[in-house]
């Protein structure tokens, strides 16, 4: 086989595997465009308590990686959540990572990741991180379908925030589930 021969058809190796990258990298932001809602809890009834953060049950995605990230390398990481101790007195927030976003307003549909403890044992209840990837959940903020302590503290938060939030049991699931601490990252709010 000619050297020249040999030339060409590397060339043509370079162009068809830069090719299928290009048609990868298109398609990645297809998906991630597209695919950012998940399940949104239903209005609660007279006898069901407010929806929880609940994250979708597909398997991670690198979109949904990338879509956790809200364009901040710190929120790309899970956090690491720590006990407090005492009770909970009152809801509070202490911004862990500050955003640059827009605030979130009552109304609007916020998707964040979380993680939820209990407050003095540390024991994780729930989470929106699944091996160290997110799966970002979706929902209304300030309209009753989440539990009060969120309806009350991520409005008036930028996006791109994480937050920290302390919840007294009475805004959250109440005495069975006790005082909560969340660590909420608000990746986008519609």
């Amino acid at each position: 086989m000619s050297d020249n021969k040999r030339r060409s058809q590397a060339i043509a190796g370079v162009l068809c595997g830069a090719l299928v990258v290009a048609v990868l990298v298109g398609v990645f932001f297809v998906v991630r465009d597209g695919s950012s809602e998940a399940p949104v809890a239903s209005q609660p009834t007279a006898t069901t308590q407010p929806a929880a953060p609940v994250p979708p049950s597909a398997e991670p995605s690198a979109a949904a990686s990338t879509a956790a990230a809200g364009g901040s390398a710190a929120l790309s990481q899970e956090p690491d959540v720590q006990p407090g101790t005492g009770a909970v007195t009152a809801l509070t927030v202490k911004e862990l990572v500050p955003g640059t976003g827009e605030k979130v307003k009552a109304g609007q549909t916020i998707t964040v990741n979380y993680k939820v403890i209990n407050y003095l044992t540390g024991e994780q209840i729930d989470s929106s991180w699944k091996n160290g990837v997110s799966e970002p959940f979706s929902a209304q903020i300030g309209v009753g379908q989440l539990i009060p302590g969120w309806d009350q503290a991520v409005p008036g938060q930028k996006v791109g925030s994480r937050i920290q939030l302390d919840v007294p049991a009475a805004l959250a699931y109440g005495p069975e589930q006790g005082d909560l601490r969340f660590v909420v990252d608000i990746v986008s709010a519609e």
